[in-house]
């Protein structure tokens, strides 16, 4: 692993903004950004297409033309070295004369795995495997795809709207708006960042939500719809998939079918079943400057939780971003410790 110089610490930064930026639009392809800086110092850019379309180092190279002979790539992920529906970028990079190669982390991927950096060894590349916030940004980036292609099971990110005192609903079951525009806008962004959003029958029947990207851009479309129970005809939320069964199962077809990250959006007992059974890989708190009072109203998570301050749940706080008069609170669950062994 190698630390960056300034300059080539930007580019990396710049090919994760680029590939962040196409996030939910190229599932069950990763997410990739790609910078190439010519001999005389000209940039060129890409991002990964959706599925079929170029990935993100034959997006650049084809804007470089001959200008990528002698050049430097960065890539936030190993470049391809296998025919799938494009051809491996490994050799397209090797191909087009490009002198060196900087990558921001190898791709788990069992068809790649190493095999992509050996290409490029081999076609007389010099590659640099970087480290660095730069680098540890596009790994973070790319959790969902790394979790995706380690697990066969999608990311999954609890998105919640409360009040400071941590309800989700007043006792009328009024819930329209805690939040402000600004974090309602976010959570669109967020939507549209998913390949699918999961909600409880009874937020359906209640809310009637449509679940769908509103006010941004969203190039992937709507994320698929995924209803735990039976929504009722005519639901906005419909056609979507009614699910009964484990969690678990689910999200295993869900990774099946090439989901990555899937946005879990309520209600209360939603909440609950996936944070009780470990399932939650990023949580996500709109915090409206709302206190509600008293203990009728409804709770984030429903059903029972911890007996006593040292069972309850602890996570590490990750990024914290004011959006108007709220805040958002990006929670990642912190690593259990090893079970105590026995002592005789």
């Amino acid at each position: 692993m190698t630390e960056l110089a300034a300059d080539a610490e930007a580019c990396l930064w710049r090919a994760g903004e680029l590939g962040a930026a196409v996030q939910g639009t190229t599932s069950p392809n990763p997410w990739v950004g790609c910078v190439i800086v010519a001999a005389d110092g000209t940039v060129y850019e890409g991002a990964t297409q959706p599925p079929g379309g170029p990935h993100a180092e034959a997006v650049a190279l084809a804007a470089a033309g001959p200008a990528a002979a002698g050049a430097t790539a960065y890539v936030t992920l190993e470049p391809c070295s296998h025919h799938g529906r494009t051809p491996p970028c490994a050799d397209a990079l090797v191909a087009a004369g490009v002198r060196r190669v900087v990558v921001a982390q190898a791709d788990p991927d069992p068809l790649v795995a190493g095999a992509g950096l050996a290409r490029l060894h081999e076609g007389g590349i010099e590659v640099v495997e970087a480290e660095g916030p730069a680098a540890d940004a596009a790994r973070a980036g790319l959790a969902a795809y790394r979790k995706h292609r380690a697990t066969g099971r999608p990311w999954v990110v609890l998105k919640l709207a409360t009040t400071l005192d941590g309800r989700t609903a007043a006792p009328d079951g009024s819930s329209q708006w805690i939040t402000g525009e600004a974090a309602r806008a976010d959570v669109h962004r967020l939507r549209a960042a998913s390949d699918a959003v999961v909600v409880g029958a009874g937020t359906v029947r209640a809310d009637d939500p449509a679940l769908t990207v509103r006010g941004i851009e969203a190039p992937g479309g709507d994320p698929r719809r995924v209803v735990l129970g039976k929504a009722p005809n005519g639901a906005k939320v419909l056609p979507a998939l009614e699910w009964v069964g484990e969690l678990e199962g689910l999200l295993d077809r869900l990774g099946a079918e090439g989901v990555l990250q899937v946005l879990v959006e309520g209600g209360a007992h939603v909440a609950h079943d996936f944070h009780a059974q470990g399932l939650v890989d990023r949580y996500v708190l709109y915090l409206a400057p709302v206190v509600m009072g008293g203990d009728d109203g409804t709770a984030a998570f429903a059903g029972p939780g911890a007996a006593t301050l040292t069972a309850a749940w602890r996570g590490e706080i990750v990024a914290v971003e004011r959006l108007g008069a709220d805040l958002r609170v990006d929670l990642a669950p912190t690593p259990r410790p090893p079970p105590a062994a026995n002592v005789l």
